[in-house]
Parts: C-alpha cells; structure tokens; sequence
C-alpha cells in the first residue's frame, strides 16, 4: 500500500457516559444513528450519536465480549459467562437465548437467515432462532465443530465467515452449514484478530496481531486469487528499529467499499483496498483502537479509543468513544490517473 496521506485533525465528538472498562466492540445501527456498545465493565449500552445521550444500558453477571443489533431498540450479547442474550431496550426486558460451554467471544445477527449466529471459546459456532426465545432448547438451531477457538465472525449475505485460533478460516454457506464451503489457513504468519466481510460480498479482509492485513477472495478460480495480497500496517520505525502493533479493527464504508483499520499504536487509517492505497489516517488517539464502526449511510465513524491490555495492567487513559464526521475526501476512492492521449 503506498502511504502518503493526510491527517485529520481532531478525534471528533466524545459520548458521554463511556463504559468503565475495556470497549469490546461498538455498532451502528443499520436504520438510525443509535450505537450499541459491549465492554469488559460487564455493560452493554445504547447511545442516540446524534444527540449524544445514553438511551438504556444492561447488566450482566460478566464481561461482555461482543454485541449486535437486532432492530434498532434491540441486539444481541455475547458474555464471558458463556450465555447469549437478547436485550430489548424500549422494554428493559432481557432473554437467554442460549449457551456455550465457554466464554462467548463473538455474536452476529443474519437478516438473510432471520438467525443470531455466535462463536465461542468452546471451539464451536452456534446458530440460533430467536423467535423460540421462551425456551433455550428451541432457540438452537445447530452446533458446528471449529478447529480452535473462534476469535472473529462476519457475515455478508449468506456466508459466514469463522476466523479461529491457529490461524485457521471456515467458510460457510448458512442455507446448508452441515460444513464449511471452504476451509482456509490465513495468509498472516501471526494470530488473526479481525475478519469482515467486503460489502460487495466477493471475500473479506484480515488482520493479525503483528500488523498485517491480507484481502482474500472467495472465488477459488486461479484468477480471482492472483487478486489476494497482504500489507502492513500500523507500525512505526524508529533508529532503524521497526514497532509492529496488532490491528485490532477493520470497518468497511458502506457506500465506497474502503475500509477503516484500528491498531494498538492509536492510529485509525484508512485504506483503498482495489487501487492499494491509504487514502488517510487521523490523528493519534490517547489509546488503542478496540473497534470501529460506520453509520449506515457512511456519514459517521465510531472510534472505540480504549487499552486491549498489549502490555498487561499499567496505568492508562480512561476508555472513551468519539464519533467522527466523515469528510468524502477521507474515504472515497482516487482512481489511478490514466496516461494522457499522446
């Protein structure tokens, strides 16, 4: 990726009433400007953007390690108490829709399935109905053996993409997940900690602890991946000596199809995945950059500035959210120039 952008200045709008401990992932809402927000302080919250105000916040028995909406007053929660809920916020009702036999690190909703899909510790994925709410044996659908433990999932019309420990990615079909269409090893030599989906749906990107991305496609034919490369990332060189930091989070434009990364040195840059350019990087955030968001139309960006505990227990800035407003220039494609006609 050639590197030559301009900073943005400012970190854009802080939400009052942050989590009091490490963000695990933030959402807009794919119909509103609302914000669904999981965090170690064993909170899921609901934020209006717009209008910066705290709209309704659950509690749970443990951390909450990932979130999803379901409509805009409702989502979904993934705990470290291995338990799935549905929390409903215009009712303040709350529903175990399930369990894994371990800590639950990752949650999706499908709207092609009508499904909540989640990847566990356990090693397994899980799809449930969440119409069958009133009893956790109906609301399972199917339990699909994993390799290692699942670190990331993401969804992009009927596939589902299962990033594990070992370095391993399934690839599903969610009408017939009896097995993976594919199963893959990533193409970082270090763990993943991230997979989403591009939203054209013809593959996904990756990113792995030691400062890489890798764009796979899902096309196997060999011209479709001649297409696949790798770039690094958030790192930095100093004296000769190169600080290599992991990247925490990749959020996709939903109109242009470039995507934000977030990395533990605080950067948030953004990338042009087909012409293989940084089109951006803001400006440094006091801490790490658990997880980034898009609002629906593209408008907005949610940047989680929140210590991933790189380094163990040390003093650090208190965990925050800022909502930027996204400037075109930012995000939009830049073509390379075609030669002048001779």
């Amino acid at each position: 990726m050639s590197a030559a952008a301009p900073a943005a200045a400012g970190s854009g709008k802080e939400l009052a009433n942050p989590p009091s401990d490490g963000i695990s992932n933030l959402r807009f809402s794919n119909h509103s400007d609302n914000i669904l927000v999981s965090s170690w302080d064993k909170t899921v919250r609901l934020y209006d953007a717009d209008a910066n105000v705290l709209k309704g916040e659950f509690v749970h028995p443990g951390p909450v390690l990932d979130c999803c909406f379901h409509d805009d007053s409702s989502g979904f929660s993934a705990g470290a108490d291995n338990t799935v809920r549905r929390l409903v916020f215009s009712s303040a009702k709350e529903d175990v829709l399930g369990r894994h036999d371990g800590p639950v690190r990752c949650v999706e909703y499908s709207y092609a399935a009508g499904q909540v899909i989640t990847g566990s510790w356990d090693k397994t994925v899980k799809c449930w109905d969440p119409r069958g709410v009133s009893g956790p044996e109906r609301t399972l659908v199917g339990t699909y053996a994993q390799p290692e433990r699942v670190y990331s999932l993401s969804l992009v019309g009927n596939r589902l993409v299962v990033a594990t420990a070992g370095r391993h990615v399934n690839i599903y079909d969610l009408r017939n997940m009896s097995q993976p269409e594919q199963k893959r090893d990533s193409s970082l030599k270090y763990q993943t900690r991230c997979v989403r989906c591009f939203p054209n749906g013809t593959g996904y990107a990756l990113s792995s602890v030691e400062g890489r991305v890798s764009m796979e496609f899902f096309d196997l034919s060999e011209s479709a991946q001649s297409k696949k490369y790798a770039f690094k990332c958030h790192r930095k060189s100093e004296a000769g000596r190169d600080t290599v930091y992991p990247v925490n989070a990749i959020a996709f434009h939903p109109i242009y199809g470039t995507f934000a990364t977030g990395g533990c040195d605080g950067f948030v840059n953004v990338w042009d995945g087909i012409n293989k350019k940084r089109l951006y990087q803001y400006s440094k955030y006091a801490s790490s950059i658990a997880a980034l968001s898009f609002s629906k139309d593209g408008h907005l960006l949610a940047v989680a500035s929140s210590y991933t505990y790189e380094d163990g227990e040390k003093p650090h800035e208190p965990d925050a959210i800022f909502i930027r407003a996204v400037n075109e220039v930012e995000v939009k494609p830049k073509p390379k120039a075609l030669p002048a006609p001779q």
